[in-house]
């Protein structure tokens, strides 16, 4: 999709939706039909199973303004859609109100079974999570805040396979809101990608709410982690 960037404004910001409970039949299009009648929609989105192709039952609409998303919510939320036996749950996919921030960065570093006793090729593959990182998580504790670039919040994708591409990442982390710049990095002598590779986000919010949903994220035969990047220089 290619459109014009808006300028950030009230009326714009926080106008993406996250569904939950669809019916595993029912396609982007027809979810699209579903919201359509309260505005205008940017970008729609049903995650799916990348083994299975089949639905999970959740998808992301992100409509014109605010003011439509609500009115989406009042409708759409608690509601059956036709095929569906049981009622779906609209609401925010980035509640401002919330304290997003702390609730996400909590969850994603200091949930208490995370205690790193083992070795580090163990701790990443018990824990999902970018080897890279884990030796820069004492910066993650609130003093530094992970990622942020001055221009945006600098996230970091790994384990990505060599024949990744720019379009990938664009395509994954787009759904969740404004991106800035993609990067894969690739062997200086294949010009193969090395397996990770970076997204720049404008919204702090929207760059959380990614990590959260794609950390874990099969791609393929391989299994992404996605974190903010520390302030370590990765080269």
């Amino acid at each position: 999709k290619v459109s014009y960037a808006r300028p950030s404004s009230a009326s714009i910001r926080d106008a993406n939706l996250y569904v939950s409970g669809l019916p595993k039949t029912m396609t982007q299009k027809e979810l699209e039909q579903l919201f359509s009648q309260y505005g205008r929609i940017i970008t729609s989105r049903i995650l799916v199973d990348q083994v299975t192709g089949v639905s999970r039952g959740v998808g992301f609409i992100r409509f014109d303004k605010r003011i439509e998303a609500e009115e989406a919510i009042k409708g759409l939320n608690g509601q059956k859609p036709p095929g569906a036996t049981e009622p779906i749950t609209v609401k925010f996919a980035n509640n401002p109100s919330q304290k997003t921030n702390q609730a996400i960065l909590s969850q994603l570093y200091h949930s208490p079974n995370r205690r790193y006793p083992a070795p580090l090729a163990q701790q990443a593959q018990r824990f999902r999570f970018p080897p890279m990182t884990i030796d820069g998580m004492t910066s993650l504790a609130g003093i530094n805040i992970p990622g942020h670039a001055g221009t945006g919040w600098c996230i970091f994708v790994y384990n990505l396979a060599p024949d990744a591409d720019e379009s990938i990442l664009w395509q994954m982390f787009g759904p969740f809101g404004a991106v800035t710049n993609v990067k894969v990095i690739r062997d200086f002598n294949t010009n193969k990608c090395k397996g990770f590779g970076f997204v720049t986000m404008t919204n702090y919010d929207e760059a959380a709410m990614a990590i959260a949903s794609l950390n874990g994220y099969r791609l393929g035969d391989r299994v992404l982690q996605v974190s903010f990047k520390t302030n370590k220089t990765h080269k």
